[in-house]
């Protein structure tokens, strides 16, 4: 069986019940770890988007940003599509901005509510166990 470092915590990894919780350092690398996962998910579909407005609506980068980034964001497009591929992408690029939304908000969650069932579920260890 390899050995591992204790400090080195991977992103799907998290601890057992029967583990103690991870101290405060660890747990805040922890929670910056997820929150970058997240923001690299949010910036790859970010740029999917723009790169979808550009090729099939011809918008500048600038609007194309600023659609996707409306889009993703929940509050809609702002220039209105022409072409029916456009059409077609903003609607799939709608609903895969939904899930997006899921997924990243899932990712920041994950770290705390781990952190909290994980307290309430630390199993105790009795002097009988350590032996």
């Amino acid at each position: 069986m390899a050995t591992t470092n204790k400090r080195y915590i991977r992103l799907t990894t998290l601890e057992h019940h029967s583990q103690p919780l991870l101290p405060r350092r660890d747990f805040i690398g922890r929670v910056l770890r997820f929150a970058a996962a997240a923001l690299l998910i949010v910036m790859i579909a970010l740029g999917a988007g723009m790169l979808g407005y550009h090729q099939f609506e011809q918008l500048s980068w600038l609007d194309s940003f600023l659609n996707a980034a409306m889009i993703l964001g929940g509050m809609g497009p702002v220039n209105e599509v022409h072409s029916a591929a456009g059409k077609l992408f903003a609607g799939c690029y709608a609903l895969f901005s939904g899930l997006i939304f899921l997924v990243a908000a899932g990712l920041l969650v994950t770290p705390a509510a781990h952190r909290l069932l994980h307290h309430f579920h630390v199993e105790e260890q009795t002097p009988q166990d350590s032996k």
